[in-house]
């Protein structure tokens, strides 16, 4: 697995996470992640969305015109719906990075579908507030006005 993260603290909790059952190369940057891309033969790259100049979605795009055989994982530190659209289309499967560490097990091992085809906005469902009151609610607070 080749992983582009450029967090010291966060690269270092990746790679203990899968470090068991998987070989890690772990790069803190574009350039040193594409030479690493094309010069080993890797199953996986995952990467963070942001890389400086660049983003994870240019070692994607290389990995895919290249022909690559390899699956990709993109994640983001802060929600962003277009990029994570992006990263679908371009093949990625994209995932937030607070849920990366008990996520990235399960996508190394699992058998997964051709594409990421889940929708980015609907990611964090059970963490919105659902807002609203229960119509027994709303009656017994009309009646203590009454």
């Amino acid at each position: 697995m080749l992983l582009v993260e450029p967090d010291e603290a966060l690269r270092a909790r990746l790679v203990d996470v899968v470090r068991s059952f998987a070989e890690v190369e772990a790069d803190v940057d574009f350039l040193s992640a594409r030479a690493h891309l094309f010069s080993k033969a890797n199953d996986w790259l995952v990467t963070n969305i942001r890389l400086s100049a660049y983003n994870g979605l240019h070692l994607v795009h290389l990995a895919s015109s290249a022909k690559l055989s390899l699956r990709t994982l993109v994640y983001a530190q802060h929600a962003d719906v277009v990029l994570a659209r992006e990263a679908q289309r371009a093949g990625a499967f994209y995932e937030p990075a607070e849920s990366l560490p008990v996520a990235l097990p399960a996508y190394l091992w699992s058998l997964l579908p051709d594409r990421d085809r889940r929708a980015p906005e609907l990611r964090r469902r059970r963490a919105l507030y659902r807002g609203g009151r229960r119509s027994t609610d709303s009656v017994a607070i009309v009646r203590s006005f009454a």
